[in-house]
């Protein structure tokens, strides 16, 4: 039988007081809704339908990569309007997994236990028992068997009791979809056509509506406020802390620790409080990330050691190299085992050879350094003059003085020396010395200027 997801997605979110629509505000890097197809398309659905309203343009733009059928809600009447306007495109046969854009913590776990919950019955929801359950729709029960969903509005001070809710998360046959939807009624406190109608109609076709609880209580988390956001992405956050350290890795601080993609790691990695990882990345055994770092779309081999606040963006890091502090790796860098790139070192779309070093305040930019290179405090590589970007390219065991500028296209040869302070504008012959410097002037006796008293 075919899966279909559904995703509600129409709404303005007026309480997070943003021009952003609601959906596309982020978790964890990545907007809401994001979060929502992803874990959609690990369902492998046959389509993954998404009903779109305010922002709509803007929506569809940010997801104009993903396989998405957009339908538009133009009048927000209520869910169970939302998902009636799918209707022309949603097919009679096969389920529907019915989703909301701004419950983005879903599992693919827990949505294949409901699809599993659902196969006999034909409707299946997502319930979650809590102490306090104001404000939800509460799921009325008789001898164990769902009965109806009343909203919080609607309820009786004795409904208003129950603290099992519905998570506004369904699994329904398409063809009781068609069926059902045309017959809904907005008479009710909020004057709006409820989706959870649809539980008393497949009661009265002789339907059981099966349920399913999430393993974890903030899978069915909702966003309306910067509050829910920043509580659910503390809540995201700790879970994606708990599952690295169950595989090994040491952190100094979960809660001080942020996951904004995914990492995939060896054995005894050490991450240390306020690193951010972003996008994907990779880490091997004996990793070292020191406080404060920023990582994003890196792989850093074996035995390596980042020193804090250090910021790497698209590099490669071979084995038992040592970063930092305060080293920033752009794309492109990529740099050899032993390799040593110290404090306020910048690297460019640049490769970095077997045991080199640039230690101290050096930029390198659009450069090839070869094995065992020293590369002196304060050097610049002039990749750039204004239009055109040029290459520099140091060989094997080259030593470059410091406070040096190497004005690209240029070449210094294996074994070659750079003058301290030099700025050099021509290859340089292997095994050779080269520098460029004005004659030292000195005056006996100088006197400085005084200042003058006004």
């Amino acid at each position: 039988m075919s899966t279909n997801v559904i995703i509600l997605a129409a709404g303005k979110g007026t309480r997070m007081r943003s021009t952003l629509p609601k959906v596309l505000q982020p978790l964890a890097g990545r907007p809401l809704l994001g979060h929502v197809i992803e874990t959609a398309k690990k369902l492998n659905a046959a389509n993954i339908i998404t009903i779109y309203g305010h922002g709509g343009n803007l929506v569809q733009q940010v997801f104009s990569q993903e396989n998405v059928e957009w339908v538009e809600q133009a009048e927000q009447l209520g869910t169970g309007h939302a998902v009636k306007v799918t209707l022309p495109v949603l097919p009679t046969d096969g389920v529907s997994l019915i989703l909301s854009g701004d419950v983005p913590c879903i599992t693919e776990a827990t949505l294949r236990k409901l699809l599993q919950a659902s196969t006999e019955t034909g409707i299946g929801i997502v319930t979650l028992t809590v102490d306090d359950a104001t404000g939800y729709g509460r799921i009325v029960r008789k001898n164990g068997e769902i009965q109806a969903i009343v909203e919080h509005k609607d309820a009786s001070d004795e409904q208003r009791k129950i603290k099992e809710f519905n998570t506004g998360i369904y699994c329904v046959n398409n063809a009781k979809l068609h069926e059902w939807l045309p017959k809904l009624s907005n008479e009710n406190a909020q004057g709006e056509y409820y989706l959870t109608d649809i539980i008393a109609m497949a009661i009265a076709d002789g339907l059981s509506v099966a349920s399913v609880e999430p393993e974890l209580a903030f899978e069915v988390e909702g966003v309306n406020d910067r509050v829910q956001l920043a509580t659910l992405e503390r809540e995201f956050q700790n879970n994606q802390a708990k599952k690295l350290m169950q595989q090994g890795v040491h952190l100094i601080d979960p809660a001080r620790f942020d996951l904004r993609g995914h990492l995939s790691v060896g054995q005894d990695v050490r991450i240390d409080i306020n690193v951010i990882i972003e996008g994907d990345c990779e880490f091997g055994d004996h990793v070292e990330i020191g406080a404060g770092c920023v990582i994003k779309n890196s792989k850093i081999a074996a035995g390596t050691k980042v020193q804090p606040y250090s910021i790497f963006d698209h590099a490669i890091v071979g084995e038992n190299a040592q970063i930092g502090p305060f080293s920033r790796l752009r794309p492109g860098a990529k740099l050899a085992n032993d390799v040593h790139i110290g404090n306020f070192v910048e690297v460019k779309n640049s490769s970095i050879g077997l045991g080199s070093k640039a230690n101290h305040f050096t930029y390198l930019g659009d450069a090839e350094v070869g094995a065992g290179s020293n590369i002196g405090a304060g050097t610049i590589t002039c990749n750039y003059d204004g239009a055109n970007k040029f290459k520099t390219i140091i060989g094997d065991c080259a030593f470059i003085g410091s406070n040096s500028s190497l004005v690209a296209p240029v070449h210094i040869g294996n074994g070659a020396t750079v003058g301290a302070g030099s700025v050099i504008t021509r290859d340089v012959a292997e095994n050779s010395l080269a520098f460029e410097r004005s004659k030292q002037v000195a005056k006996e006796n100088y006197q400085r200027p005084q200042k003058v008293e006004k």
